[in-house]
């Protein structure tokens, strides 16, 4: 018992502690445009899912129109559904 060294399981939790906030409230945008493929890229990730609120700090009813945007662009093929390689 020379070694009086701490081993975890798991690496300790180590928090970050910015707070989240929604950008649409903050800057006060009404309307998201599903034409505008640059600006929703910044909510998807690299193979093209829906990245969440929790990563983004988007808020629930933001999310939503976020979503939706996502989803005309798509179908219209301003955004791909499945990508490996997106940004």
């Amino acid at each position: 018992m020379a070694n009086d060294q701490i081993q975890y399981v798991t690496a300790p939790k180590v928090e970050d502690n910015r707070k989240k906030y929604c950008r649409f409230k903050k800057n006060g945008i009404k309307y998201i445009d599903y034409k505008d493929a640059n600006f929703l890229l910044k909510f998807v990730n690299e193979q093209g899912k829906l990245l969440p609120r929790r990563l983004t700090g988007t808020s629930l009813k933001f999310q939503r129109k976020v979503a939706q945007a996502v989803k005309r662009s798509r179908h219209i093929g301003l955004l791909p559904y499945v990508t490996d390689s997106l940004k």
